[in-house]
């Protein structure tokens, strides 16, 4: 008999022990799940996530909703996961990863730097680009040269179309700015003195503590320099098509999956229709859209182009967005499989269109995207 409740005894608490560990364990995937939910993904994409996670041995799978870290080791995983098997054309893969790198993009967005950005005049950086707009004069280009806790000097505005004898003292002034990976600002301030400062003719301006915030970024990009090739876009031109023959020769400069900007030989003007054909992982990737701002370059003849891209096949949006977020592997060798480019020391040639207009008129806002 006192055997008999030995043996029970243990088998209860073993059963308690076994029930417990069972609870806890569905806790956390309860959890997870709910989190899942609660961050957008359907019940079929939690699961997924739930797979992917136990095979990277995340210790805390709900770290995947918050920690960009434990996020990019999944999405690498499935990244590598993808070229192994070769699953690269599937559209229920293309579907699950662009909802990966959207979520990965909102955890970057949400990052205080990008999310909040900056309050006053005091915090711009020394080097920063402006465009000063003078009400019933124009439009000019200026940067700042020095910031301190009294004023702002900011080079002495230029605009080729415009006389430079203009008496800067005393005048009101916008001043619009594109602070990289942040958003645009605006503020009106009056110029109090037309000075010398590290050797260069400069204007001090009064700060302010009243920044407008307009354009915040929607996308994340990265710097590059690439090799790739411009065309001018056709009527029938769809976005990804590739063309096999070469183009104009130019740089990639920056990149995300809303556009990129390029640099070419001469001069250049906004509004363009352009196709910007360039390499990733050994793929060639094509990217159509619109010139939405220049920046001519005087000393070196090159313009760099401000390009919005059209809406992008998924495939491609997720190969541009592996290399944004560091998904892609390494690649020395990375070149455009039609023709290998020359490398930059022979050149960048010719210009893609008529001189320049005064584009930052209608927008300066986005003259520095």
């Amino acid at each position: 008999m006192f055997t008999l409740i030995v043996v029970v005894s243990v088998l209860g608490l073993a059963f308690l022990f076994i029930s417990r560990s069972k609870k806890e364990k569905s806790g956390n995937w309860v959890q997870f799940f709910a989190k899942g939910k609660d961050s957008g993904f359907s019940f079929k994409e939690i699961e997924l996530l739930r797979r992917l996670a136990a095979r990277c041995n995340i210790d805390d799978p709900t770290s995947l909703f918050w920690s960009q870290n434990q996020l990019d080791i999944c999405i690498r995983s499935m990244v590598r996961g993808i070229r192994m098997s070769g699953e690269s054309e599937e559209q229920g893969t293309q579907d699950f990863l662009s909802k990966l790198y959207d979520y990965r993009k909102k955890i970057e967005m949400n990052k205080p730097q990008i999310k909040n950005g900056i309050s006053g005049s005091r915090q711009i950086g020394e080097g920063q680009p402006l465009r000063i707009l003078v009400t019933g004069i124009g439009v000019f280009k200026s940067e700042v040269v020095k910031n301190t806790s009294q004023y702002l000097t900011i080079t002495r505005p230029v605009n080729a179309k415009i006389s430079n004898t203009i008496s800067w003292n005393g005048m009101k002034i916008s001043v619009y700015f594109w602070r990289e990976d942040d958003a645009g600002y605006v503020f009106d301030t009056d110029v109090t003195d037309e000075v010398f400062s590290k050797g260069i003719s400069s204007l001090k301006i009064e700060h302010t503590d009243s920044l407008f915030r307009t354009q915040k970024r929607k996308s994340i990009r990265i710097k590059l320099h690439k090799a790739a090739f411009l065309y001018l876009a056709k009527d029938d031109d769809v976005p990804g098509k590739i063309e096999m023959a070469p183009g104009l020769k130019c740089f990639l400069e920056d990149l995300s999956d809303t556009g990129c900007a390029v640099t070419v030989g001469g001069q250049a003007a906004a509004g363009l229709r352009v196709k910007i054909q360039f390499a990733l992982d050994n793929t060639a990737i094509s990217m159509l859209g619109t010139v939405r701002s220049v920046d001519f370059r005087q000393d070196t003849n090159r313009t760099v182009l401000h390009v919005e891209a059209d809406p992008l096949p998924m495939e491609i949006r997720n190969q541009i967005l592996g290399e944004v977020f560091g998904m892609l592997p390494e690649d020395d060798e990375d070149e455009l499989p039609f023709r290998v480019l020359d490398d930059e020391a022979a050149g960048i040639s010719a210009q893609v269109g008529p001189a320049a207009p005064e584009d930052a008129a209608k927008h300066p806002e986005t003259a520095n995207e």
